[in-house]
């Protein structure tokens, strides 16, 4: 195994923070971001800084701020010479009937789980490019291709395109040696702090006619209920960790574009096998076969 500087936004909790853990304890040094390392996060950024044998540097990126991703990679390439590995996991969830959201609240989703991205990639790109080699790794939805219960539509429309985002990025980057890895969870209830943690409607009124009478009253307690109960009691997070671990471990031109891990099996795996064929025979149809691997 060869030892990885890797870079994984939204580190404090959930994914990140256990994706972060687990390829320190694998050997490998872990920027593990967030924001406010020194005032909500600085406890979390403490314990992680101080975990026995593993080499986990919290630091400070905002995936909302151009200037705090450049600045977070600018640190991190004065630091450590290179980003191997960037792990796209920062994201924010909004659960409510999609109508009483305001606009500024589905563009505030988008701006956290999609435009962040765009904010970390064009931060640490060019380090990659220069280098001929990275690989990023994508945390999207199983929504995306799988069962997506309603009250959920700023959180699955900002996963989806983030989804595309990757694909997008992965044939953009092929021809300079960067691979692309998108590992897709699927719905948990424990061990992630998504629901808890979630945004509400910010136009109380229309929630409520959603809620207080009609066909949809008492509807958003009932599918937090069956989330919680079509999701194995079995059902760990950490496995979503340990994929992310196999892949960066594995060697170059050998890591899967696409794994699924989704204890629910929703369908997103059968899925995706048929859109990602259907997008790679393009690609062969139109003769850029060679966007589909990335180049040696």
């Amino acid at each position: 195994m060869t030892k990885k500087i890797v870079l994984i936004t939204g580190a404090s909790s959930g994914f990140g923070r256990l994706t972060a853990d687990s390829l320190a304890r694998a050997g490998h040094t872990v920027y593990a971001s967030m924001r406010d390392v020194a005032g909500k996060n600085a406890k979390n950024a403490a314990d992680m800084a101080a975990m026995p044998d593993k080499d986990i540097r919290p630091i400070e990126l905002d995936v909302q701020s151009e200037d705090s991703a450049n600045a977070a990679v600018t640190k991190i390439i004065a630091e450590s010479g290179r980003i191997d590995v960037l792990v796209h996991n920062a994201g924010h969830m909004m659960y409510g009937p999609a109508e009483s959201f305001t606009p500024d609240q589905f563009a505030q989703q988008y701006d956290v789980n999609v435009l962040g991205t765009q904010r970390v990639n064009r931060a640490v790109l060019p380090h990659m490019r220069k280098a001929k080699s990275g690989l990023l790794v994508w945390v999207p939805s199983s929504s995306v291709a799988g069962g997506a219960p309603p009250y959920l539509s700023p959180y699955f429309a900002a996963k989806a395109a983030m989804d595309t985002l990757a694909v997008q990025y992965a044939r953009e980057l092929a021809r300079f040696g960067i691979e692309t890895s998108i590992i897709v969870p699927g719905a948990f209830t424990k061990g992630t702090n998504h629901f808890a943690n979630a945004g509400s409607p910010a136009d109380k009124d229309r929630l409520a006619e959603y809620e207080n009478d009609g066909p949809y009253k008492g509807f958003g307690e009932r599918v937090q209920t069956a989330f919680a109960n079509i999701v194995p009691d079995d059902a760990d997070v950490q496995g979503v960790a340990d994929a992310i671990v196999e892949i960066v471990d594995t060697p170059f031109g050998k890591r899967p574009f696409r794994v699924t891990y989704d204890p629910t099996q929703d369908g997103a795996d059968v899925s995706f096998a048929v859109i990602d064929r259907i997008r790679a025979e393009m690609l062969h149809r139109v003769g850029l076969s060679d966007l589909l691997h990335p180049a040696a």
